[in-house]
């Protein structure tokens, strides 16, 4: 029995050598940026391109990351600003790639909606990146349409042939998105039209369903802060799944506008 508690140990203590989650911090800096295209990929996810000469400067190293848009408010002299992932960056062309999801009724959706080619926005950040070693051996990504950029871009990210699980909640299946990716990717939808608006008890099904494969998986949760929540709580407690190798995030809060929280 000690000698195999004894590997055990050791297997653990091996694993988080060979799986080391990283945290690089920046000086962020506000950039002034202009749209460069509008694209609608699904009637409920807008792309942006923005590009700016300065953002030689800028720095994007995790799917996770995060940076700030600003707004002016009518009538108000305080600025508006909301948080939203780099769906991808090109440094040498100068563009920064942002999604938005077009489901709620904020200065954010409406200036993305009415954007046009030459229109300014200021952007700063990430303040920091959460760098996820690609030496995992499988994936499981969780969200709904506010975690799609980042599930996105770390499909395209991945080394060939790893395993990658997603499961995401959209409102139908015109909301699926086709994503290039060398990974061995298997993907869940999650339609709300035919399972019903409670993201929770729907994702955690659709997760429950899934045949993981052994070895040592990396899990990633974003969307509403209720959902993301649960589900940590799931896979943690029912699953056993080792809490340093996942990472949840309440993306959105229901009644709260621009709320975000790391539930880390």
């Amino acid at each position: 029995m000690d000698t195999e508690l004894t590997q055990s140990a050791a297997d653990v203590e091996a694993a988080d050598q060979r799986h080391q989650i990283t945290r690089v911090r920046f000086e962020p800096r506000r950039h002034t940026a202009r749209v460069a295209s509008s694209t609608r990929i699904t009637p409920h996810m807008l792309r942006l391109i923005l590009t700016a000469p300065d953002f030689a400067d800028f720095d994007s190293r995790s799917p996770g990351d995060h940076i700030k848009f600003f707004w002016p408010s009518d009538g108000i002299s305080e600025e508006v600003a909301r948080e939203y992932t780099p769906r991808a960056f090109d440094r040498d062309a100068c563009t920064l790639t942002v999604d938005f999801a077009m489901h709620d009724a904020g200065p954010a959706t409406a200036w993305a909606l009415n954007a046009s080619v030459g229109d300014e926005v200021d952007v700063r950040g990430p303040r920091s990146s959460r760098v996820v070693p690609d030496d995992f051996d499988w994936y499981l990504l969780i969200g709904d349409e506010t975690g799609l950029p980042s599930i996105g871009r770390r499909l395209e990210e991945l080394r060939a042939g790893v395993a990658v699980y997603t499961v995401v909640a959209v409102d139908d299946e015109q909301d699926v998105q086709q994503i290039d990716t060398d990974a061995k990717w298997v993907p869940r939808w999650v339609y709300r039209d035919q399972e019903g608006n409670d993201d929770a008890e729907t994702l955690r099904r659709a997760v429950q369903s899934l045949e993981l494969p052994s070895g040592d998986g990396y899990v990633w949760i974003a969307g509403e802060l209720s959902a993301a929540r649960a589900l940590r709580t799931y896979l943690i407690e029912e699953r056993q799944h080792p809490s340093r190798w996942l990472q949840a995030a309440g993306y959105w809060r229901r009644g709260a506008p621009g709320a975000h929280e790391d539930l880390d």
